[in-house]
């Protein structure tokens, strides 16, 4: 079964792609290319022979271009060694994640959330605000992307972002990404402020966004974990997939 859902996963989220928030898939080579409001690599299956050139040419690529690009390497990519090709192009590795998966059923739908808590899923530019708020308050530096581009995901229906409350503070976050005609819908984002951890606000995001896609047909929710929200979300009945890298490299240090 777990072989299986890799298999989908990789045939329905890296293959092909979902087109979302302005990013073109480029394929090129053994590789997939989203490029946007950021670049990455969501996909690489390379042979031992031509991996080397391959990395090459896309920091070629990049050198044209500018910018940015992530080479995102799952534990089953082709070659076992492309992380060490990538470092000796000047790629620089992100933490390691594991990518987790969970079918949804009613047993994730229960809420939990203590009396002076709420959580509310965002509508408008002043909810943004609220969510940036959270989001700094959890992790201590702003979001990362652009706001603009989240509220354009969220009026086209392919982004929720779901924002809790204490006292009307907004004290944690969580995103939902929801790419059509997919299986998975994906959690990301999601954190807390450090003053209210231990309140089940984690769970109760990871529920409240699980209902919505529930509600919009999805079958299953991935998340890449880091190894402060694996064991939680292991509770609530995920199961790894694959290990997922994060390889960074900018254009003004790239070498080919």
């Amino acid at each position: 079964m777990r072989s299986d859902l890799l298999e989908r996963y990789d045939a329905e989220m890296r293959r092909e792609p979902p087109s979302s928030q302005g990013l073109v898939a480029t394929r090129v080579g053994g590789r997939v290319r989203l490029s946007g409001p950021y670049n990455c690599i969501v996909y690489s299956d390379l042979s031992t022979a031509d991996a080397e050139a391959q990395v090459a040419a896309e920091v070629a690529h990049l050198t044209a271009t500018g910018g940015q690009l992530e080479w995102k390497v799952h534990g089953h990519d082709r070659p076992g060694d492309l992380p060490l090709i990538l470092a000796r192009h000047g790629f620089t590795p992100e933490p390691m994640e594991t990518l987790l998966v969970r079918a949804i059923d009613e047993t994730l739908l229960q809420p939990a959330l203590e009396r002076d808590l709420s959580i509310r899923q965002v509508a408008t530019a002043a909810d943004v605000d609220d969510f940036l708020k959270a989001v700094e308050a959890a992790f201590g530096h702003p979001f990362r992307y652009d706001p603009g581009q989240l509220l354009a995901g969220i009026s086209g229906g392919e982004v929720s972002v779901h924002v809790a409350y204490a006292e009307g503070v907004p004290i944690a976050a969580g995103r939902l990404e929801m790419p059509a005609g997919r299986s998975f819908a994906g959690l990301y984002t999601g954190g807390v402020a450090p003053a209210h951890r231990g309140r089940g606000l984690y769970r109760a995001l990871v529920q409240s966004r699980a209902r919505e896609a529930a509600g919009r047909g999805y079958e299953y929710l991935i998340t890449e974990a880091l190894e402060t929200s694996r064991p939680i979300l292991q509770n609530l009945g995920f199961t790894p997939l694959t290990t997922v890298q994060g390889w960074v490299l900018t254009a003004d240090g790239a070498e080919g």
